[in-house]
C-alpha cells in the first residue's frame, strides 16, 4: 500500500499507517527522491510510529532515503521508532547510525525546521 506523502511549506511529511512490503519501501524512497526535487523541498519526515516491526530491509532504505534525500538537498528525520522496535533493531544490529531521529512527529518537525534554518544561515 502506497505511503501518502504531504508538503508543508518545504518538508515533505510520509507517515507509515502499516508493515510495508519491499516493493512499498522501494516506492517510498523512489516517490521522497522525486518529490524532494519537485517541490525543492528542503526536509523529509518519516513517521514510523504506528510499525511495530522494522526488519533489516526497512532499516537499510530508511538509510537509503536519507542518503538520497541529503544529495538531493534535503535534511531527513526518522520519528517516532516505538521502544520495543528500537530495542528489536539494537539486538539485530540494525542501525541508522548517521541519520536524524526524533521521539515523535511534532519533536521531527521541530528538529528538520532547525536544521534547515541552520544549514540556511551557514550558507550565507
Amino acid at each position: 500500500m502506497p505511503v501518502p506523502i504531504l508538503k508543508q511549506a518545504d518538508i515533505l511529511i510520509a507517515c507509515v499507517q502499516e508493515a510495508m512490503s519491499d516493493d512499498d519501501l522501494s516506492r517510498l524512497r523512489d516517490d521522497l527522491t522525486e518529490r524532494i526535487g519537485t517541490y525543492h523541498s528542503s526536509g523529509v519526515v518519516i513517521d514510523v510510529s504506528a510499525l511495530d516491526v522494522v526488519d533489516s530491509f526497512a532499516a537499510l532504505t530508511l538509510r537509503d532515503i536519507a542518503k538520497s534525500s541529503r544529495l538531493r538537498g534535503a535534511e531527513t528525520v526518522i520519528a517516532g521508532i516505538q521502544p520495543e522496535v528500537a530495542d528489536a533493531m539494537v539486538q539485530l544490529g540494525l542501525s541508522l547510525d548517521g541519520i536524524l531521529t526524533a521521539h515523535d512527529l511534532d519533536d521531527g518537525m521541530e528538529l528538520i525546521a532547525q536544521r534547515v534554518a541552520r544549514r540556511r544561515g551557514s550558507d550565507r
